[in-house]
Formats: C-alpha cells, sequence, structure tokens
C-alpha cells in the first residue's frame, strides 16, 4: 500500500512488540497491540476495593470515570438524593449493577455494590474523589487468570497502579516472576485458594477461550459471590454470556480493537466507556438549534444523554440543560450503538 500511496494512513495491528518496529519501517502510520491495550483496559476496570474514581477514557476535557461505592455515604440514596452534580458539579451518566448498564434516573437507587459511571473534568474528579473516598481494609491481591500477552499487560498496568496481583499460569514456560506467579490450573480450587481467591478483591480472567472463561467466571462467583470479576472475552457474541455467568465487566478483543482504529479514522470521535456503551462527539443537527437540552429531551427520545458542548475551541462539561444549543457546535454524547442510530435517524444532520 506504501508503495502506491505515499500519505494515505496505514493501520495495523502486532501480535509481538518486536513487530512493532518492523510495521513502522515498511510504513505503518500506526500500530496497535491490541493484546496490550485489552490487558490494560481489564485492569482499568479493576477497582480493588477502592472508592476511588478511576478514570476509564477520555476525549477532549472530558473524563469518564468509575467508583464503587461500597462504605460511602451514597449508598442507599437515590441519584436525586445524592446530589452529585450539585455538589460537585460532576454527572452521573449511570450504574453498572453485575454487569448491567442502566442509564442514570432521578428515582436509580445506589446499592453498596453499585459502581457509579461519572463523567466530568479532571478537577471535578478530583473533587468527588476528595469528598467520597473511603480507605478500605487490607485485602489480598487482584487475581489474574492466564499469564498470556492480555494477562501480563493487565500485571504491568497494576503495578504501574501500586497493587499487587498474583498470575495463575498452567503453562510452566510462561511463568516470570515466583513472587507473583502460581503455577496450576485455574479450575483447580487447590490452585485458585493458593493464589489467593478466597481473600482477593477482584479477579481478571484473560485466557483465549471463551468457554474456559465462562466457566471460570462461574467457578470464581460461586466461590466469591462479591468479588469482582472483569474477563476478556475472543468473540463478542459471548460477552452477553459471560455477563449472565457472574462477570461485572466484560470486554472483547475484537470491540477493543475495532473501536481504537475508529478512532484513529475519525480522529478519536468515539470513545468506548465499555462494551456496547460509546461517548461519541456530532455537529449540532439543525433541529436542535436553539432549543435548551431539558427542551429537546434527547435522553427521553434516543436514550442518549448529553454530556458536552464544544464551542469556539472550548469544552462546557456537563452543560446547564436550560441554555440553548448554539449553531456550530459539537455535542458530545453517550449511549449505545443503537441509541446513536436513533438520535441521527430523530436528529438528522446539522
Amino acid at each position: 500500500v506504501r508503495e502506491v500511496a505515499e500519505t494515505v494512513p496505514i493501520i495495523a495491528t502486532a501480535n509481538a512488540p518486536a513487530s512493532v518496529d518492523i510495521l513502522q519501517l515498511a510504513g505503518c502510520t500506526h500500530v496497535l497491540q491490541v493484546a496490550e491495550m485489552l490487558g490494560q483496559s481489564l485492569a482499568r476496570r479493576t477497582l480493588g476495593g477502592e472508592t476511588l474514581a478511576h478514570v476509564v477514557g477520555q476525549i477532549d476535557e472530558l473524563i469518564v470515570a468509575e467508583a464503587l461505592v461500597t462504605g460511602t455515604s451514597l449508598v442507599d440514596q437515590t441519584i436525586a438524593e445524592a446530589r452529585l452534580r450539585e455538589r460537585v458539579a460532576i454527572n452521573v451518566l449511570g450504574t453498572w449493577e453485575r454487569g448491567q448498564f442502566h442509564a442514570s434516573q432521578p428515582d436509580t437507587l445506589i446499592h453498596d455494590d453499585t459502581v457509579l459511571v461519572l463523567a466530568g473534568t479532571a478537577s471535578q474528579i478530583q473533587c468527588y474523589n476528595d469528598l467520597f473516598h473511603q480507605p478500605q481494609a487490607a485485602s489480598g491481591p487482584v487475581l489474574i487468570i492466564g499469564g498470556g500477552r492480555v494477562g501480563r499487560a493487565a500485571a504491568r498496568s497494576l503495578a504501574e497502579r501500586r497493587m499487587a496481583y498474583r498470575v495463575v499460569e498452567r503453562a510452566p514456560e510462561n511463568l516470570r516472576d515466583p513472587a507473583t506467579d502460581v503455577l496450576g490450573d485455574a479450575a483447580d480450587l487447590a490452585v485458585l485458594k493458593k493464589a489467593g481467591i478466597m481473600e482477593t478483591s477482584g479477579v481478571i480472567i484473560t485466557t483465549h477461550n471463551d468457554d474456559t472463561n465462562i466457566y471460570l467466571t462461574i467457578y470464581c462467583r460461586r466461590l466469591r459471590p462479591n468479588v469482582q470479576i472483569v474477563s476478556r472475552a475472543v468473540r463478542e457474541r459471548n460477552v452477553a454470556t459471560m455477563h449472565r455467568a457472574g462477570a461485572n465487566f466484560v470486554m472483547s478483543y475484537a470491540s477493543l480493537g475495532a473501536t481504537a482504529i475508529i478512532n484513529l479514522i475519525d480522529r478519536g470521535d468515539i470513545l468506548m466507556v465499555a462494551e456496547g456503551l460509546d461517548v461519541f462527539r456530532v455537529p449540532t443537527p439543525g433541529s436542535l438549534v436553539g432549543k435548551s437540552i431539558a427542551q429537546a429531551a434527547v435522553r427521553r427520545q434516543t436514550g442518549c444523554t448529553i454530556i458536552g458542548l464544544r464551542s469556539n475551541g472550548a469544552t462546557q462539561i456537563n452543560p446547564d440543560p436550560h441554555v440553548p444549543l448554539p449553531a456550530g457546535a459539537e455535542l458530545l454524547l453517550i449511549g449505545a450503538q443503537e441509541a446513536a442510530r436513533r438520535f441521527q435517524k430523530t436528529y438528522g444532520g446539522p
């Protein structure tokens, strides 16, 4: 391709780190190591028992974060009663409840194991952490099942956050560090106990076989009903099955890679918050110009939520719902892919 087109962008994927330089020398504009990206994403979603809001993505100045509420004053309150927008100027996009995302409603009840999905600026996220962070009792290392490329990337990401971990790996040649690696089959209860399944604050399942990941998700959920389980899916069609098996979060290799490529092609217009949930940027449709967010009722009409407004080179996060939308601006919205299609169909283009 580079021989016949000197300037066209070329995006490639690489399985091995050594291949990155080779592909770049061959003319690739961008080289993606999807396994590395997936491991990092799985690790970011491991809360480790903390109530701090952890960043899961960013587009322009908008930061999307997730926060476990266990032990905070938010438990047993509704979204309306929590008044987070008034207290820290942050927007609650929705909640995760055992693998199911629910768009935020005023009467949404916050449970002890709820994970809030928040949107705001870096300073607003910090204000949330200052107000609601609760030191957690010491817990065991995060358990990573699978010591392949994805598992090792997750381990490196946890190490950067100074979080302890253990890796369960059944192939002796894949063992790296006797201080962190446990040799054996994760289907063996003795191996899991040795690795700390009964004490861990979270489990990351990273094998490259979906049937194995589903089985291990069920197994770990039975052993630890309240532990956080984050799992990899090789095939996107198995994501829903893993959620039903008990995973709190599931990320598929294919969707993560496809979204990263789309981000590069569209210059970052899409940010995948979770499987099937995206933040995306669109020009303000002509039919919405002059209307306020409250008047437009975008969420009720389409399922999308307006969480940002970019105009005259500046981005306003969580804009005032009663101020009319200007012409020539861009909207930042969050919603499922089907909701994004409904938005385009309902309101059209600029």
